[in-house]
């Protein structure tokens, strides 16, 4: 959201760019293109393959597929507002990911 920097109304999306509805202030806008993406590529990726590994705590914690005790943990709020977050893990090891919503 921008304002007007003369007479501070908030500035209205008029296609070719910003427009004051109180005074003759417009701004052109900047036309984004998303990078295009390869087949089976996906848009949203949290980390790649060997990013963050050093930044992600661990925790010790059994994995329920190879039994190895090392894994990586992070929490998200896939439910209500109200509802407590989900916690995922992912074994050092193998990669395999599961959940707990306690």
């Amino acid at each position: 959201m921008k304002f007007c920097p003369t007479c501070e109304a908030k500035l209205k999306n008029m296609g070719s760019g910003l427009q004051c509805p109180k005074c003759s202030y417009s701004e052109a806008s900047e036309v984004v293109h998303p990078e295009k993406l390869e087949e089976g590529e996906s848009q949203l990726n949290v980390f790649e393959e060997n990013e963050g590994k050093e930044t992600m705590p661990t925790i010790e914690k059994e994995c329920e597929k190879c039994g190895h005790n090392e894994a990586v943990w992070w929490m998200l709020q896939t439910r209500s507002a109200d509802e407590p977050t989900t916690q995922f893990y992912r074994c050092t090891k193998c990669r395999h990911t599961w959940r707990d919503y306690s």
